[in-house]
């Protein structure tokens, strides 16, 4: 596969502005509090080496400082700013997680930790902490008790009476620790651990209700789950960011309770980032997150939302947080798919056949129109290439379908019409575009058709309409032939009406 390169993944490119954002100290607190953060470490057995502490940062984790042990097993972690509020993380000096501290405003305490025994970790001055080691103690006496009933409850040979014993207990203890939680959100409803206990909540599932014509709404419960999914959570609070609790919930929201089409997309992602607009990182890191996942997605028609997203952020100057090499990259993508979207009429292709004779894709009439980008020296061009012509053959001709083929490589004319020829690619419209075309329309500051129909590897396939509407772009031949399908049964069922 030919591929003509647009920059860097976009995933390595935000990730590193961001791993610096997550790495800034916030500004001073509240008149009063101590300023920066300086937090005293003794952590056995480890001495005269490095530790680490860092951060959750949305699904990654990110170094925040450093500090060296002494011969006592002894160092600070500090710094004139304080650090942004959230989860953060000790680490080995290889690398490993050793445990998790919370980080509120008062970011002056003392920690002593075993290595070899997390659970005697103590922590004094920061009441946040103290709090969030007895739920961590309690956690780890319950937890197992729960875990041991979720494997028993897998047994294949369990009899009704075992099972429904297990469940009840498994309920008990899920009440047990549900009730700690909400005592904890009821006595400490200002505290961090108040705030992550919230963001853990999840709307239950309510019956389903009866219809005027008594049959049970079966879509409510979903309905309500949706509508009651972002009820404990606030996208302008920026310790969320900072949790292993917040992503996997973005994730599973657009996964489950979002309809996978652009349109209802892009009103989720739109009132996220407009409520976040008032917290900087957490703006940023929904910004760079739904682009990365919207740039390129994994479905038709999606990347429509990126496309919103530079109409309505980027290139309205939401790019202070970009380096240079990332603002290229997002303008260069949305320039490649601004002009072929999904239901847009498909930018003219005037060019010329093998025998210089000018040819245009609008003159082209047929019920379908399938637009071939190609390059005779690209390997999986060559097999692909007669993949089309077979089923343009078998089926496609009969129905009705045009094929329009463009070689992209002008400097491979002798190639491209032995191709042609050897494998009897005819009926077909064959195009390409001159090189002096080509540097006419570079001289002049015009986009060719590889910027207008994103032409960045080969082959790249449309699937226009008689008015030349692009119908489907970058799907495999057989769902493209599918799609065929599909529309020309659409089309026999309304002319029937």
């Amino acid at each position: 596969m030919n591929r003509i390169f647009l920059a860097t993944a976009f995933t390595l490119l935000y990730f590193s502005s961001f791993a610096q954002t997550a790495a800034k100290k916030t500004t001073q607190g509240s008149t009063g509090e101590q300023s920066g953060y300086y937090i005293q470490t003794t952590l056995t057995p480890y001495k005269n080496c490095w530790i680490y502490l860092a951060s959750y940062y949305g699904k990654n984790k990110v170094l925040v400082d450093s500090a060296y042990m002494n011969a006592n097993s002894q160092c600070v972690f500090k710094g004139k700013t304080k650090l942004a509020q959230g989860i953060y993380i000790y680490v080995s000096p290889s690398r490993t997680q050793l445990f998790d501290i919370l980080m509120d405003r008062e970011q002056h305490f003392s920690v002593v930790a075993d290595s070899a025994n997390p659970s005697n970790l103590s922590i004094n001055g920061s009441p946040e902490n103290t709090l969030f080691i007895d739920y961590t103690r309690y956690l780890a006496g319950i937890a197992p008790k729960m875990d041991e009933r979720q494997v028993k409850l897998k047994n294949p040979n369990l009899t009704k009476e075992a099972s429904d014993s297990l469940q009840a207990q498994l309920a008990a203890l899920n009440a047990q620790l549900t009730t700690y939680r909400e005592n904890i959100i009821k006595t400490h409803p200002q505290s961090m651990l108040a705030m992550l206990f919230n963001a853990m909540k999840m709307p239950e599932m309510p019956k389903m209700p009866k219809l005027a014509n008594g049959k049970l709404d079966s879509t409510y419960p979903g309905r309500y789950v949706k509508e009651h999914y972002w009820d404990n959570m606030a996208f302008n609070d920026e310790r969320l960011l900072r949790t292993p609790i917040f992503d996997p919930k973005l994730e599973n929201y657009f996964k489950y309770y979002v309809s996978p089409d652009p349109d209802s997309i892009i009103a989720e992602v739109n009132y996220m980032l407009l409520y976040s607009r008032t917290a900087k990182d957490m703006h940023q890191y929904l910004l760079g997150r739904f682009t990365d996942k919207y740039i390129n997605p994994e479905i038709m028609g999606q990347d429509k939302v990126f496309i919103f997203l530079f109409n309505n952020y980027f290139s309205k100057g939401d790019t202070l947080w970009l380096n240079t090499t990332q603002k290229k990259y997002i303008f260069d993508r949305a320039y490649s798919l601004i002009t072929n979207q999904i239901g847009e009429v498909a930018p003219p292709l005037d060019l010329v056949d093998t025998s210089g004779k000018p040819v245009s894709l609008y003159e082209v009439k047929a019920p379908f129109t399938f637009v071939l980008f190609w390059d005779p020296t690209c390997s999986h061009c060559k097999e692909q290439v007669p993949e089309v012509d077979s089923i343009y053959i078998a089926k496609w001709k009969a129905e009705g379908v045009a094929v329009f083929a463009v070689n992209v490589n002008e400097a491979t004319m002798n190639d491209w019409k032995s191709f042609i020829t050897d494998h009897h690619l005819n009926g077909w419209r064959h195009a390409y575009q001159t090189k002096e075309d080509h540097e006419s329309e570079t001289k002049e500051g015009k986009a060719n058709f590889r910027q207008l129909y994103d032409v960045f590897q080969t082959p790249t396939m449309y699937l226009l309409d008689m008015n030349k509407h692009i119908i489907a772009k970058r799907l495999s031949l057989l769902q493209f032939d599918g799609l065929i399908d599909a529309k020309i049964k659409q089309q026999a069922s309304s002319s029937t009406r």
